[in-house]
């Protein structure tokens, strides 16, 4: 299997904040990031619901259900950012959902509110513009079309950083995380992926910007099929350094050069999330992007 290129140094100086607030510290990013993110604060106070392991040096260990509208407001005292990873990651039922992404997303900026955060990097989705289709490039002025209640709810939290920042000057970057995996993994992987690397030059890009206001980036790697537009994003000074290219022949491969466009698991940007709701009764999306 092709290996992704050394990382090439980073030319740009830490970022040196006093406390950092990472949330959802252990999910499948919020690992990967956690040590990343040590590096660019005095402090980095990491939550989740799950385990969290020992704390490293310079960390604060903080479990949190966001639901807690109390607890959430204790989590971001003293805090001057926040990564926001936290809440439900897949296609899911409403009530958990609901409690997690769209009250929990809510306690957050309250909380921000009230505690006098002025920055917070917000983890939504691509699945928040799922359906529209392959054969389509979108950019952040394009309506929301969600493929699926976890969409909904990354839609929610996008327009509810909005009215943060427009009514109470709290900067938010919305991140429209792509597909975060060691490889892409099949044909719709070769316009969504991001690498890890990236995803860490996405996140210390949104918090080192000076004026952020309220911006959508869609986070991608720096790959030859594009679905997304990021020129409305152009001030956050995003510059990916990865590319899905060298797997794409292997890709290919695997999978028929023609698309179904009767079929929307493989005609919409959103994938096989197309399918997964809203209705109670079918199971939840497995992990990925």
């Amino acid at each position: 299997m092709p290996q992704p290129p050394m990382r090439a140094p980073d030319p740009t100086p830490p970022l040196r904040l006093n406390r950092l607030l990472l949330t959802g510290a252990g999910g499948g990013i919020g690992r990967q990031l956690r040590p990343r993110l040590r590096a660019h604060c005095a402090a980095l106070r990491v939550s989740d619901i799950g385990p969290l392991g020992e704390a490293a040096p310079g960390e604060e260990l903080a479990p949190c259900r966001l639901e807690d509208r109390a607890a959430v407001e204790a989590l971001l005292q003293g805090v001057d950012a926040v990564v926001h990873l936290g809440g439900i990651s897949v296609e899911d039922r409403w009530q958990p959902i609901l409690e997690a992404n769209i009250v929990g997303v809510y306690h957050l900026y309250e909380a921000a509110r009230r505690q006098g955060v002025k920055r917070i990097v917000f983890a939504s989705s691509n699945h928040v513009t799922g359906f529209y289709g392959q054969h389509e490039t979108i950019d952040a002025l394009a309506p929301p079309r969600p493929d699926g209640l976890y969409g909904v709810s990354k839609a929610f939290g996008e327009t509810l950083s909005r009215l943060y920042w427009d009514r109470y000057g709290i900067q938010t970057v919305c991140l429209r995380i792509g597909s975060v995996t060691p490889a892409p993994e099949n044909r719709r992987m070769l316009a969504t992926w991001l690498s890890i690397d990236d995803l860490e030059r996405l996140v210390l890009a949104s918090l080192r910007t000076p004026v952020a206001g309220h911006s959508i980036v869609f986070g991608m790697s720096d790959n030859s099929v594009r679905w997304w537009d990021n020129r409305h994003a152009a001030h956050i000074g995003y510059r990916p350094q990865d590319t899905s290219e060298a797997w794409r022949a292997q890709v290919e491969a695997a999978e028929p050069p023609w698309l179904d466009a009767a079929n929307p698991v493989v005609a919409c940007q959103g994938g096989r999330f197309v399918r997964l709701g809203p209705c109670d009764d079918e199971p939840a999306a497995p992990a990925g992007g």
